[in-house]
């Protein structure tokens, strides 16, 4: 619904003209500063494959994306969330299948927000569709902007979804504008004017609750881009890092690419084509030279490859990368070269579960208000409900020493067989029943 609005606040607000405009529609100065709407560029084309050092001898190895997938997975996996209310953990669990997604774009991103799209599904909106208006002093978003764009042939329609926490109340109102400048706020216009927005209403609701109607997270990292309460991408420490490994991993495919094997041959020696009857093009290459009799048709090139420098140059980047970003070591960088002392694993695993139960306490706030939302807009906002979040340690903990005790325990009879599946072998409940081996039956 909501379309990406980094091109046209920057237009608003890099002009002081326009940010008069924009200040008028809002009503106050907003919480998003030039130099953030770049990094948050910066940042999506990074998730994008697009970093601005990509180019034709530099691929991007999509660092960026493994240290999103790999936190976002751990941070889930740790977790559980149900609601005590049995109708509306029902509902959330439906409208939160999309979760770990979207929780990747926004460690990727910095922050997001889920809101309720329905009475039973959920709308994640990254920082790149929405305006932070006001924060209170402790960083939850109270104060919001979403921006909702229609293109009707050469005119612009933008409609200004505002949710706003008051001493009074939660306030929300829509406010629309025509334009025939894709730059331009332009003049306020009615709802109508789009037959998707008629039925919302034209004048502002008042609703007797004291907390957001979306929840809002942000990644548990200071930000020192402009001091606010703006998220910071997890990798954005990193960025310098993950140059340098794109940039040797374009050093490693040279290196392979420029000592291919082939063959000198003069010219004279190969078809008019170019090739040599029966025999592999790519390996004969044709060179202006004239050989005597004396001399040796066919000229091998092959040189010794410099790949081991280079690969161990590679890993010595991505585990500085592991470090900056608080992951394991191994993680992303090859596991046969790991920390080689139980201190440096202990410590590695430490700082990732510091990580990984930051997030994990961020998403949890962001969570309870969502619920919170759901039940409102399900009219179940009176009921008694609480969100019950457990966290694991099993990053910290001995795989090894783990599997047995789960052993253990399907042997004494407190764990079923099918749970032990499910948890190490990866299969679904039903999967895993299916697969628990059958008893044999005694003949009497």
């Amino acid at each position: 619904m909501f379309q990406n609005i980094i091109g046209f606040i920057k237009g608003l607000i890099g002009k002081m003209f326009k940010r008069d405009d924009l200040k008028k529609v809002i009503g106050r100065d907003i919480q998003l500063s030039t130099t953030m709407l770049d990094k948050i560029a910066y940042w999506s084309n990074m998730l994008s494959g697009k970093a601005e050092w990509v180019g034709d001898n530099v691929k991007s190895l999509r660092i960026e994306q493994g240290i999103c997938k790999e936190l976002a997975n751990i941070s889930l996996n740790e977790m559980t969330a149900t609601i005590t209310d049995e109708k509306l953990d029902e509902i959330f669990k439906y409208s939160t299948r999309e979760l770990n997604e979207n929780l990747q774009k926004g460690l990727g991103l910095g922050s997001f927000i889920i809101k309720p799209f329905g009475e039973n599904k959920a709308e994640y909106v990254t920082p790149d569709r929405f305006v932070p208006i006001e924060f209170d002093n402790r960083g939850r978003l109270t104060h919001v902007a979403f921006i909702d764009t229609k293109k009707v042939g050469n005119d612009y329609y933008r409609r200004f979804e505002f949710h706003e926490l008051t001493d009074n109340g939660l306030l929300i109102y829509n406010k629309a504008y025509f334009s025939t400048s894709e730059s331009e706020i332009g003049r306020p216009t009615a709802l109508t004017s789009i037959p998707e927005w008629a039925k919302l209403p034209e004048q502002p609701l008042l609703y007797a609750i004291n907390r957001p109607d979306f929840g809002y997270y942000r990644n548990p990292i200071p930000n020192t881009i402009d001091g606010s309460f703006n998220g910071v991408s997890v990798f954005d420490s990193a960025i310098d890092l993950i140059k340098s490994t794109d940039t040797q991993f374009g050093r490693l495919e040279w290196e392979f690419e420029s000592g291919e094997r082939a063959i000198h041959v003069p010219r004279t020696a190969l078809k008019k084509d170019g090739t040599v009857e029966k025999l592999n093009r790519r390996l004969y290459r044709a060179i202006e030279v004239e050989k005597s009799k004396d001399e040796e048709l066919f000229e091998v090139f092959s040189p010794e490859f410099r790949d081991s420098s280079l690969i161990n140059g590679l890993n010595a980047y991505l585990r500085r990368i592991e470090f900056n970003v608080s992951l394991s070591y191994g993680d992303l960088s090859d596991v046969a070269d790991v920390a080689k002392t139980a201190t440096e694993i202990k410590t590695a695993k430490q700082r990732k579960y510091n990580m990984v139960t930051a997030i994990q306490e961020n998403l949890k706030e962001c969570l309870d208000d969502f619920v919170f939302a759901l039940a409102f807009y399900n009219r179940m906002a009176t009921r008694k409900f609480e969100l019950v979040c457990n966290f694991k340690d099993s990053i910290l903990t001995d795989e090894e020493a783990e599997r047995k005790q789960d052993m253990a325990d399907v042997a004494m009879g407190v764990m079923a067989l099918w749970e032990y599946r499910m948890k190490w072998f990866g299969e679904d409940e039903a999967t895993a029943k299916r697969n628990v081996p059958q008893q044999a039956k005694v003949i009497e």
